[in-house]
């Protein structure tokens, strides 16, 4: 690592080390795309420019360990902050209400230091808190809205590239918090996958990405949200189609209403089998309602970053940019009283949970035990896993 980091010369003038690994980087994904008639060439491409790009990210870490402090709010990143800010000011004068600043804010930017803890109690007591810190739910809803406006591109591989940036601009935006890397660099993943039409989201695919991020940063594997996070991708991965599945693929094409209510109901249902047992180790409580909770947040939280969206584009029009402020304050204020009644419930959440790590390691020894006895069983699932 430290040959790495030496500076090394072209042309009399001096680069730092990791500025060489950019350009390995370059060279390696402009042959990568070239290579689209051999999927298993162009596979192993992918996964070379993974690693090349985490042998950089990680010099570059290392390089500027003495002076981090100093260049912490630089460059790019200090830019992206500074807009950052002035959207966050822009919320008030668009017209956003008090009651409803905090949520956005923390939503769209991941500024949380509006919410007051009145708020913050209802969301965790609800099991909907991971809704009001930045993360794969709110950049995929994002993915969607980009795919959308540039689907209709001829050169997909162009296309992937915008919006590839354009996640990464939403990450720089936000402040890189370590919950919005990792969702950025998934649906990075995601997006290179698609060019070669592979299986985008996959048991080896998630581990691609794990092993990538850990390659940058090898403490992330004692962070919370990183166990969290992945657990609930694994989760959904293994036991969404099999949830899925207890409905008839026919029957729910015939009944779209029926595909997606059922579609969120396993989506949640799978992601708290997979993160269970650590929200109840960590912190010692489970929520009961969270199917309900879900019900109320995904669909509200999807129309509030379209709201801001939309505000932010018609900021110009002072009529529209404050009827489009109103409804978001209302949305956001019925986001919050319905999970205050979720709350509200009988046995709303199991308290006082005591786990030792020997008992969370059981428990998941069991949940996958199940998950193989049930894919036996049912061998089509085990195919589509």
């Amino acid at each position: 690592m430290s040959e790495y980091l030496c500076e090394w010369t072209l042309g009399g003038i001096a680069y730092p080390g990791w500025t060489l690994g950019l350009i390995l980087l370059g060279v390696g994904a402009a042959v990568t795309a070239l290579l689209y008639h051999w999927p298993r060439c162009q596979t192993a491409g992918i996964w070379l420019c993974f690693v090349l790009l985490g042998m950089t990210l990680g010099g570059r870490s290392l390089e500027s360990e003495g002076t981090r402090q100093e260049t912490r709010d630089s460059g790019l990143r200090q830019q992206f902050l500074e807009w950052r800010s002035v959207l966050l000011e822009k919320y008030h004068e668009w017209g956003v209400g008090d009651e409803a600043y905090g949520v956005v804010a923390a939503m769209t930017l991941g500024d949380k230091k509006a919410i007051d803890k009145d708020t913050k109690e209802t969301y965790r007591v609800a099991g909907a808190s991971h809704i009001l810190a930045l993360s794969g739910l709110h950049l995929m809803i994002i993915y969607s809205v980009i795919t959308l406006l540039v689907g209709w591109m001829r050169f997909r591989l162009l296309s992937q590239v915008i919006i590839v940036l354009a996640i990464w601009a939403f990450a720089l935006l936000t402040g890189l918090s370590p919950s919005v890397t990792r969702s950025a660099a998934m649906i990075t993943v995601y997006a290179l996958l698609s060019l070669g039409y592979r299986e985008r989201m996959s048991v080896n695919t998630l581990a691609f990405v794990a092993i990538i991020m850990l390659i940058i940063s090898p403490s992330m594997l004692y962070d919370v949200g990183f166990q969290l996070s992945f657990m609930a991708v694994l989760s959904i991965v293994l036991w969404h189609p099999l949830l899925n599945g207890l409905i008839p693929l026919h029957v729910q094409q015939r009944h779209h209403w029926l595909s997606n209510l059922w579609g969120l109901i396993t989506v949640s249902t799978a992601a708290q089998i997979g993160t269970a047992p650590l929200v109840a180790y960590y912190f010692g409580r489970l929520p009961v309602w969270f199917l309900l909770s879900n019900f109320i947040v995904i669909p509200l939280a999807t129309v509030v970053l379209y709201l801001t969206l939309a505000l932010v584009v018609f900021n110009w029009w002072t009529w529209a940019a404050t009827l489009v402020a109103k409804v978001l304050t209302a949305v956001v204020v019925t986001m919050e009283r319905g999970l205050a009644w979720v709350g509200a419930l009988p046995y709303s959440s199991i308290d006082g949970i005591q786990l030792s790590v020997l008992r969370v390691y059981l428990i998941y020894i069991i949940i996958g035990s199940l998950f193989v006895a049930v894919s036996i069983r049912f061998p089509a699932i085990r195919r589509s896993v």
